[in-house]
């Protein structure tokens, strides 16, 4: 079983140092659209949005190394003081019953429209635009895949008591 969690963050940290230079180039693309705008009168609206889509895949993308890494979002209420068994059955429970059933209906409500948006292969947002909604679209099966596997890669770790690696 561990080495099962252990491959799945070995994927998620490979997917996640691909996914992350896609920062450098939203400010790179972005710096260029605004110097393109201002200093030359040029604009472009396929532009605009390559900028939406790496933003968009740099989050989605990289929501299994978040978790991973344990940076995202927590309502720290009780937590923080809790003791270490306690919070790690509190992460069980949140796994169990929050993490994976949420993703899961993500994943099952999210499919029918990916699959209409492949087979019409749906265009662009606005006129001009990159021709490839489609592919964007494909983001929130791949998200929710990917924290899905996450979350059991770390359930597993807190049944067998051991810590990430």
């Amino acid at each position: 079983m561990e080495k099962l969690a252990n491959g799945i963050d070995a994927f998620n940290i490979r997917v996640a140092g691909l996914v992350r230079w896609f920062a450098l180039f939203m400010v790179l693309m972005q710096f260029a659209i605004v110097v393109g705008r201002y200093a030359f009168g040029l604009n472009s609206i396929a532009l605009q949005e390559s900028v939406l889509y790496m933003h968009a895949t740099l989050f989605m993308l990289g929501a299994g190394y978040t978790l991973l890494v344990d940076q995202h979002v927590r309502v720290d209420v009780f937590f923080a003081k809790a003791s270490p068994e306690t919070q790690r059955r509190i992460d069980t429970f949140g796994h169990l019953f929050f993490l994976l059933p949420s993703m899961s209906a993500l994943l099952y409500w999210s499919w029918p429209s990916v699959r209409n948006s492949w087979k019409i292969l749906e265009g662009p947002l606005s006129v001009g635009g990159i021709e490839a909604v489609f592919l964007m679209k494909s983001l929130i099966p791949t998200f929710c895949i990917l924290v899905m596997l996450q979350s059991v890669s770390l359930l597993i770790r807190l049944i067998l008591h051991r810590p990430k690696p």
